[in-house]
């Protein structure tokens, strides 16, 4: 009885953990597409489709998923440097 319910606890769990995943990237094919000439300025290695301009410093940050968390980094060019907009007079 016991083994059974460590069994299904697990198995509670390991679909918890699977339904997270899914909420995370229906939320990034929400955002609108990045310009063409952000994509051209991007280096390689880094997720585009889940890019997206902060309102906060004007820059582009994509969602890097590492292997233990997911976490925010600015998107950069070839030469390593933040691709950013200027804001609007």
């Amino acid at each position: 009885m016991y083994t059974r319910n460590a069994v299904l606890l697990f198995i509670y769990l390991a679909l918890g953990a699977c339904s997270e995943g899914l909420s995370n990237s229906q939320g990034a094919s929400s955002r609108p597409p990045l310009p063409e000439n952000i994509v051209e300025l991007a280096a390689p290695n880094q997720d585009l489709a889940t890019a997206y301009l902060r309102p906060e410093d004007n820059c582009y940050w994509y969602m890097h998923a590492g292997p233990v968390e997911t976490t925010p980094l600015p998107l950069r060019t070839a030469a390593g440097s933040p691709i950013c907009v200027k804001p609007a007079a």
